[in-house]
């Protein structure tokens, strides 16, 4: 399958799934940042299961994080994906699953334009179900060998669902960012800083706002010890005055 009809079957596979889900994902943390390598992949994976006296909780982590670049280097195609379970005899404490895929062309030096398509569900959250497409420019303001820095911002048209009482909810929103990525030559630790801000063009009064610090430590070429803190608020959520959350996670990463 030529590279064409792969992200042609990806992106149809986006737009015919029915769900998606309203936390922000930082998809600063997933970029692969190679400079002529054409093909890079990133995954891990997580099965934990306890029993005790007949009391049972399972838990299933998936990630898949995967960039291709063109032979001039000038475009990116990148394709992530996650899914999550948490489970017990009678209850069900997490189910969801995220999918986004995404195009970068390069105009100039600092330059480029992005268009994506993303797809989310998370069974826990107020708004639960989430589709969105945009498109905007991504601009480079710092690049030194151990600094990088972005400022990105888009137009988003995303269409949001509530599973409780069937309602749709569709919003044209501006999409902005802020991202610091340090590298540190010696221990080669990787260090990510990303801030992102949604409101909706109607009403400012409506958004979202999502920060995520991430930490990578390398064990060997392949992998890594990984850690990160994210908070997520969202100031508008039908019933409700606000929705937000915090999660601190450490786990290990594949890189290929």
């Amino acid at each position: 399958m030529n590279l064409f009809k792969l992200y042609f079957f990806l992106l149809t596979l986006l737009c015919f799934i029915p769900t998606a889900f309203g936390q922000l994902v930082n998809i600063e943390s997933q970029r692969i940042q190679v400079d002529s390598i054409r093909f890079v992949l990133k995954s891990d994976l997580l099965f934990d299961y306890s029993n005790n006296n007949g009391d049972y909780l399972s838990q299933f982590t998936a990630n898949l994080a995967t960039q291709i670049k063109s032979k001039d280097l000038k475009r990116i195609y990148m394709f992530i994906g996650s899914y999550n379970t948490e489970r017990s005899k009678d209850q069900d404490f997490q189910n969801s699953y995220f999918l986004h895929l995404r195009y970068n062309q390069k105009i100039t030096k600092v330059f480029r334009f992005e268009a994506f398509i993303q797809n989310q569900y998370n069974a826990l959250l107020t708004i639960n179900n989430r589709k969105l497409i945009g498109a905007g420019l991504r601009l480079k303001f710092i690049s030194t060998p151990t600094v990088k820095a972005y400022f990105g911002n888009a137009y988003m048209y995303e269409l949001e669902k509530l599973d409780t009482n069937e309602i749709s909810y569709y919003n044209n929103r501006n999409s902005s960012y802020v991202s610091f990525s340090v590298s540190l030559p010696k221990s080669k630790v990787i260090i990510t800083e990303t801030l992102y801000f949604q409101p909706k063009y109607s009403d400012l009064g409506n958004y979202r706002i999502f920060q995520q610090l991430q930490a990578q430590f390398p064990i060997s070429t392949v992998l890594s010890f990984t850690t990160q803190f994210t908070y997520f608020y969202n100031s508008f959520v039908p019933g409700s005055s606000r929705d937000y959350s915090s999660d601190l996670s450490l786990g290990l990463s594949i890189n290929i």
